[in-house]
């Protein structure tokens, strides 16, 4: 990801999948607003390690489409629009999944 890409906040992404990318990161607002990322139980949509299984779903997909730098800008979506404490929840949540480390 270039300088000029963080400063516009460009999507890094290929053209082509960057419907589904941004498709991808609404859900991942939604989640976070409604649910949150991390539960203090393992009961759906939570799992064994408390973590939202449809926002790991969701990295997982990230990664696949944009890898590390399309994970990092879904997460600064986040953390802008949803603040710190949902973001930190978002990077354990994420952890594991590409070469996202919390």
């Amino acid at each position: 990801m270039g300088l000029l890409d963080l400063l516009f906040d460009r999507m890094p992404c290929p053209k082509q999948h960057k419907q589904e990318a941004n498709k991808l990161i609404t859900d991942l607002l939604q989640i976070g607003a409604t649910d949150g990322y991390l539960s203090e139980h393992p009961a759906p949509p939570f799992n064994a390690q408390c973590r939202h299984t449809r926002a790991r779903e969701i990295g997982k997909r990230l990664s696949e489409l944009g890898g590390f730098a399309l994970m990092e800008y879904a997460y600064r979506r986040v953390k802008r629009k949803l603040g710190s404490v949902l973001a930190a929840h978002l990077e354990y949540a994420w952890s594991e999944i590409g070469n996202w480390m919390p």
